[in-house]
């Protein structure tokens, strides 16, 4: 194994661990004889945790996220059990965790980690720079804080309910907080998870216009799926920013991805080299998207959105 023990950082959200907790369990038990999931705020989620992979798990009580105080815990944790690495998952409050706990303890810090292997024992991660237009590979020593991006590795298909583990229940004192949250209001534009979707139809601007963006919603809702877009798609107000796709919004990683009128600029395909299947409809027939899909349709998409929506209804009826 390339280090004795990793320590994942399982966030939750409602009390249940996103999926970038859990698949974050299993690229660290490659790389590990022992790892350790710690969860705050949420102890249920604790056993979930065990039984997609962790040795052990560690809990701390504690108010909803606040990233001065959950650092400050982590911190804690990390000096008393010493993991010679720390999982975090690229979420939007796991990038500013991650990087505020590496600068507490002066530790090296790998952003939006796609991959990982031991090499010369030593561990290799794997992150992509410039946009997403090259990688490059870190052999890292010491203790270190890798920035998990989500769908760059898979959950276990099945959690092992009857694994066991020892779940230890931790305080951390924390001082006086600069910032406090005194109250938290969610938009509905908010509650769009893209990140937890397993089947995404997203349109660009080749879809043409806001009439023809409709089709794009009709397709997901039919096949149960969640809409995204691209950043010219957000810019024309088809569609609120919540559901942008990308490295400059959301990184995705579904089962079915259904891209639509988009061309595959490398911000765009950085998001979602994560999606287990592609399938991308445009009347370029040397568009990039091409590249990385698994099926390619030349042609119209919103003549090919029309025909699937059909098709989809005679199915369902």
């Amino acid at each position: 194994m390339g280090c004795k023990n990793v320590m994942v950082y399982v966030e939750t959200a409602e009390s249940k661990p996103v999926n970038v907790g859990l698949e974050m369990l299993t690229a660290a038990k490659e790389v590990a004889e022992k790892v350790t999931a710690v969860v705050i705020g949420a102890a249920d989620a604790a056993a979930t945790a065990i039984a997609y992979g962790a040795d052990d798990a560690i809990t701390v009580d504690a108010a909803e996220y606040n990233t001065e105080a959950y650092a400050a815990i982590v911190v804690e944790l990390v000096k008393k059990y010493a993991p010679e690495m720390l999982f975090v998952g690229a979420t939007p409050n796991g990038k500013d965790l991650g990087a505020r706990v590496a600068a507490k303890l002066k530790a090296g810090c790998v952003t939006d980690v796609i991959g990982m292997k031991e090499a010369d024992g030593k561990i290799v991660l794997t992150a992509p720079l410039y946009g997403g237009t090259i990688y490059s590979d870190v052999t890292v020593e010491g203790t270190v804080v890798a920035i998990i991006r989500g769908g760059a590795f898979k959950k276990a298909e099945e959690p092992d309910t009857a694994k066991e583990g020892t779940i230890t229940a931790e305080t951390v004192e924390i001082a006086d907080l600069r910032a406090k949250i005194v109250n938290s209001v969610q938009e509905i534009s908010e509650s769009v998870n893209l990140e937890e979707a397993e089947i995404i139809v997203a349109g660009g601007r080749g879809v043409g216009s806001a009439e023809n963006y409709e089709l794009v919603k009709e397709l997901a809702s039919l096949l149960g799926g969640v809409v995204g877009a691209t950043r010219p798609v957000i810019e024309e107000g088809w569609v609120s920013r919540a559901h942008q796709v990308g490295q400059s919004g959301k990184i995705v990683a579904p089962k079915l991805y259904i891209a639509c009128g988009i061309s595959g600029a490398a911000q765009h395909i950085s998001g979602i080299t994560g999606s287990d299947y592609i399938v991308a409809i445009n009347k370029d027939e040397d568009a990039p998207i091409f590249e990385i899909s698994n099926i390619g349709i030349v042609g119209n998409c919103v003549d090919a959105l029309k025909i699937m929506i059909e098709e989809v209804k005679k199915m369902q009826a």
